[in-house]
Formats: structure tokens, C-alpha cells, sequence
């Protein structure tokens, strides 16, 4: 497995102190974000997950804690929106460049707005995908924030 992504360039590129940890993926776990997190050995709430979404039909990537499910009303509401819903995994692939399972907010093809759950940044770190199924990094969620470009706001249900 490459542990050199265009998700790892690009913090590097920004100077952003990070990790790269890499797991076991299993394409056929219920959830891959808890799956991450129980194979990293790490509380769901610090490994977050990267979800694309459509707000007023126009694409938004939210990070949310493993263990949680984004309430679409505070989705739309973060990006100053009337209505939201997940997108597509086709159009996910498409957008970021990346495959579902192994989609992050980092280096995506197509940069586009950006939230993180608020509740994240509690954490002194968090995980988020590095660009590859069963690879993640470990950073400061407020670097993450800077170097996305993202609003903190509320996001779970």
C-alpha cells in the first residue's frame, strides 16, 4: 500500500504535522468509518469520517465522527442551505478523485466548501482518511480545519 497520496502531499505541502496510519480495510464492514476505528484501536468520535453531500444541488464535504449520522437539515443549515442529501458514490468518485471507502477531504480534484464537526475539535488529534482505503492520518483537527479551508459548525444529529 502507497503511503504517499495526494492527500499526504498536500499537507505536507502545507506544512500540516500529521501521521500516516495505515489498517486492515474490510470492504464488506457496516460501517468503514467504525471499522477504522476499532482497527486503529481508537475511540469512534476521533476517527471522522468523509462524507459528499449535495446542498441546493450543489456539492459540500462534511467530516463527522465515525460514530454519528449527519442530520441533513444542520447540513444545509452549515453551508447556508435549504435542503440537503448524501451524494452518490459515482459522482463522490468523480468529484474527489478519490474511491469510496478511501475518500478525503485532502487533495480532492475538485475543491469544494467544507464543514467539520464542531464537536472534533475537542480532540487534541483526530484521524481522517489519507486517500486510500485502510489509510488514515493523524492530526490536529484545527490544522485540518485551516488547511481545508472549512467552517466548524454542527453537523450530527
Amino acid at each position: 500500500m502507497a503511503r504517499t497520496t495526494r492527500a499526504t502531499q498536500m499537507l505536507a505541502k502545507q506544512g500540516v504535522g500529521f501521521t500516516v496510519h495505515a489498517y486492515d480495510y474490510d470492504p464488506n464492514a457496516q460501517r468503514t468509518g467504525l471499522q477504522a476505528a476499532d482497527a486503529l484501536g481508537e475511540p469512534p468520535d476521533r476517527v471522522l469520517k468523509t462524507l459528499m453531500a449535495l446542498v441546493d444541488g450543489k456539492p459540500v464535504c462534511a467530516i463527522v465522527p465515525s460514530d454519528r449520522e449527519v442530520s441533513m437539515k444542520k447540513l444545509a443549515a452549515a453551508f447556508s442551505g435549504k435542503s440537503a442529501q448524501m451524494m452518490n458514490p459515482a459522482d463522490a468518485e468523480r468529484i474527489t478523485g478519490y474511491k469510496v471507502g478511501g475518500i478525503s477531504p485532502f487533495g480532492q480534484t475538485r475543491k469544494v466548501p467544507t464543514a467539520l464537526e464542531e464537536l472534533s475539535l475537542a480532540h487534541v488529534y483526530v484521524y481522517i482518511n489519507a486517500g486510500q482505503r485502510g489509510l488514515q492520518v493523524k492530526l490536529d483537527p484545527h490544522d485540518a480545519l485551516r488547511v481545508l479551508g472549512a467552517s466548524a459548525a454542527a453537523l450530527v444529529a
